[in-house]
C-alpha cells in the first residue's frame, strides 16, 4: 500500500488494543469510520433541515439508497423517490 504516513496519539487503553494490528486493517479501521462520521453528520444536517435528502447524500459520499438504509437504521424515516426506490431495487431509474 503507497500513501502517506500519519502519527497519531492515542489514549494508552487503545493503543494496547491496536498495538498489533496489520497496517492494512487500522487502513480499513480508519476508512470505515471515516464513512460512518460522514453519514452520520450528513443525516444530522438532513434532520435539521439543514439539506436536501439528495445533498446529504453526496456530502457522505453514498448513494441515495445506502442513506435510506443508515437513515432507517436510525430510526429516520427518508423521503422515497423514483430514484431511491429503483436504488433499492438495483434498477436504472
Amino acid at each position: 500500500m503507497t500513501g502517506e504516513t500519519l502519527t497519531l496519539t492515542l489514549p494508552a487503553p487503545l493503543a494496547r488494543e491496536l498495538g498489533s494490528a496489520t497496517q492494512d486493517f487500522l487502513a480499513d479501521l480508519l476508512a470505515r469510520g471515516l464513512r460512518e462520521v460522514k453519514v452520520e453528520r450528513a443525516l444530522d444536517r438532513y434532520a435539521q433541515g439543514g439539506m436536501s435528502f439528495g445533498a446529504a447524500a453526496q456530502q457522505a459520499g453514498v448513494s441515495q439508497g445506502d442513506l435510506a438504509r443508515y437513515a432507517y437504521a436510525r430510526g429516520m424515516e427518508p423521503p422515497f423517490s423514483a430514484r431511491t426506490v429503483a436504488e433499492e431495487l438495483d434498477e436504472p431509474a
